[in-house]
């Protein structure tokens, strides 16, 4: 199955709202909430996308010609590619009723581990969300990431112990999510953690702890005093604040002030494999890629996840060959512009 053949399956069985587009930038879905838009006046999804077009690779040919190699190692995993699935939830709300959450996790879960990544998988109000995202993850050896949305400590428990027993190589907490209007005023509660509340939130994780949603320097630095070992610099695809910057204006200082201690993974608006280089020079260590992943399963299934999955590493291999970067550590900051 082509990408091509993946987007025009996803058109007949996507939402009312996402129209997979062949480029997924953000500008036909604009604001729609329910749907896969931004939150306010939308532009924020649209900035995240353009911001990585204004970036440009610099060709450099003159050096060895050997094979490239993009495989990535983090927290005793290899990954063939520094490429994640976000995690994204409410899929019959926002996306159709083709996949609920529970349905759309088992696919990406095991998809994305046979096309050597991984996938971050996402929560919901649903306690089933959580249990069976986390059976599918211990279904593959563990290499899923789940994703738990900021609740109350004692719902966090609850839900690390299906963590613990999936043995996931990491967690991860989109704390962003605090913005979502679909978790304001519920049971159980969800908001913003203080510095304290997500050192213990650490704690009782029990694996590496992933914080994402940090668009700052400062908070970059409390993740790291929270003892997070990842961050993900993330404005939520624009979907919990209107008029923030787009990630790729943040991250070479979230980077630069924070990557020595912890690993920093971005997300919002990459789209390529191009785009994915661009990320590695500003001092990302892997990327995380959301909207594309539901077009490719409403498209294809597994076989929709393979196909974009082989999509983004052969662009990525180009670019890398091209710019003479054999390796992932030889993408250095110089090789974009």
């Amino acid at each position: 199955m082509t990408y091509e053949e993946v987007l025009a399956n996803a058109r007949t069985c996507m939402g009312e709202h996402c129209k997979a587009c062949p480029v997924c930038n953000g500008k036909a879905c604009t604001n729609k909430v329910p749907g896969p838009g931004a939150k306010g006046s939308g532009t924020v999804a649209i900035r995240n996308y353009e911001k990585w077009q204004e970036l440009c690779v610099n060709m450099d040919t003159i050096c060895d010609n050997k094979p490239v190699d993009m495989s990535f190692e983090v927290f005793g995993k290899t990954f063939k590619y520094p490429v994640f699935a976000a995690p994204i939830g409410a899929m019959k709300l926002h996306y159709g009723d083709k996949y609920d959450d529970l349905g759309y996790n088992d696919i990406l879960v095991s998809a994305c581990a046979d096309a050597g990544i991984a996938a971050f998988t996402g929560d919901g109000t649903n306690p089933d969300v959580m249990a069976a995202a986390t059976k599918a993850i211990g279904q593959k050896d563990g290499r899923g990431i789940p994703t738990i949305k900021p609740w109350d400590i004692n719902t966090l428990k609850e839900k690390f112990a299906l963590v613990k027993e999936a043995g996931p190589f990491a967690a991860a907490m989109d704390i962003d999510a605090a913005g979502l209007p679909f978790l304001k005023n519920l049971t159980p509660p969800a908001g913003s953690k203080s510095v304290e509340e997500l050192k213990e939130i650490v704690a009782e994780a029990g694996v590496p702890f992933i914080i994402k949603g940090v668009m700052t320097v400062k908070g970059a630095l409390k993740a790291k005093e929270a003892g997070a070992a990842a961050i993900v610099v993330s404005n939520h695809g624009g979907r919990v604040l209107d008029q923030c910057p787009a990630t790729a204006e943040v991250l070479e200082e979230i980077a630069a002030a924070a990557g020595g201690d912890m690993k920093v993974f971005v997300d919002g608006g990459i789209r390529s494999g191009a785009d994915v280089f661009k990320a590695l020079a500003l001092g990302a260590d892997a990327v995380l890629i959301g909207r594309p992943f539901v077009t490719a399963v409403y498209g294809g299934g597994a076989e929709g996840v393979a196909a974009y999955t082989a999509k983004l590493a052969a662009e990525l291999s180009d670019t890398m060959a091209m710019c003479g970067a054999h390796s992932l550590n030889e993408i250095t900051r110089d090789m974009v512009r």
